[in-house]
């Protein structure tokens, strides 16, 4: 069995890795910021002090980070898996980043003779927890064949999309969905409280409808509640988006629901609710609405303080 190390240990990460030690594979991991791994060394793992003695004790090196600087920054950076990483290994990038960051990673990692398959994630912290994530792959076919073991370890929907960056462009396709899905259904939790519905009632009869989804079924009594407990960060999304309005901008494709939905995030991340839940996009319909909503993080701060 290959030797896996883990490379960022965020909420997503930290539970892909425990989903890696418990498949039995031999784990190394390594995060920017101490004491995330404790979990993870009770499953048997061990703990690396930097990404390249990382990739040194490993075969395959599986990184999940935030944004394209923080992969090129775990790749290239002064002691990054690029120096230490041996010809015949294999890169698993689980980050959502750009298209392009992830072609030429691949193309400067192949001069090393080290293939990278990009392999972006969508389920959330609960598909994370549960390993049922749905990933998206791009990279050379035995590149993906080697990748796939140890996908199947942490998703339920594995697909081949292509060559390197067809993953990452199919992720960006998946968060313009989501833009246009947790619009609809915050408008249509707003339009049945202002018209006096039963809104759990409604949002039951719509479940057996044309109009089911996931966001529906999972976040809708989130944005009754007006309440957004962390699933996907507001911020990270926000990020995905914009990768996915540059990917637009590339080919010529007109996005107007996702520039909305990025207009409507960064106001949010300004009034403080960035770590919260994607789903407090509904705050602002709300708001929109004249429904009360409760002081922002920074206002509740500020009154505290004064």
């Amino acid at each position: 069995m290959e030797r896996i190390g883990f490379a960022g240990l965020g909420t997503m990460g930290a539970a892909m890795a425990a989903n890696l030690a418990r498949a039995g594979f031999p784990l190394t991991v390594w995060n920017r910021t101490t004491g995330r791994a404790g979990p993870l060394l009770e499953l048997g793992a061990k703990e690396a002090s930097t990404p390249g003695t990382l990739a040194a004790e490993s075969d395959v090196v599986v990184i999940c980070v935030s944004d394209s600087p923080d992969v090129e920054q775990v790749l290239f950076g002064d002691g990054g898996i690029a120096a230490t990483i041996r010809p015949g290994s294999l890169v698993i990038d689980c980050s959502t980043i750009s298209p392009t960051v992830t072609w030429n990673a691949a193309q400067r990692l192949s001069e090393q003779q080290v293939q990278l398959v990009d392999a972006p994630v969508s389920g959330g912290s609960e598909g994370a927890q549960k390993a049922t994530l749905t990933i998206f792959v791009g990279g050379e076919p035995a590149a993906v064949d080697r990748a796939r073991p140890i996908l199947e370890a942490l998703g339920k929907t594995i697909t081949h999309l292509g060559p390197s960056g067809s993953g990452q462009a199919a992720k960006a396709v998946n968060q313009v969905v989501l833009a246009g899905t947790y619009l609809g259904v915050a408008e249509g939790i707003v339009l049945a409280l202002k018209s006096g519905l039963d809104v759990e009632q409604v949002v039951g009869a719509l479940g057996g409808g044309a109009a089911q989804s996931w966001v529906l079924a999972n976040r809708s009594g989130r944005m009754i509640a007006n309440e957004y407990p962390l699933g996907f960060k507001t911020a990270l999304h926000r990020k995905d988006l914009q990768i996915a309005l540059d990917l637009a901008a590339d080919v010529g494709a007109a996005l107007p629901i996702s520039a909305l939905c990025v207009q409507i995030e960064t106001s949010l991340i300004a009034q403080g609710y960035a770590d919260e839940d994607m789903s407090a996009v509904a705050r602002t319909i709300r708001q929109l609405a004249g429904l009360n909503a409760p002081a922002s993080p920074k206002r509740r701060a500020a009154t505290k303080s004064g």
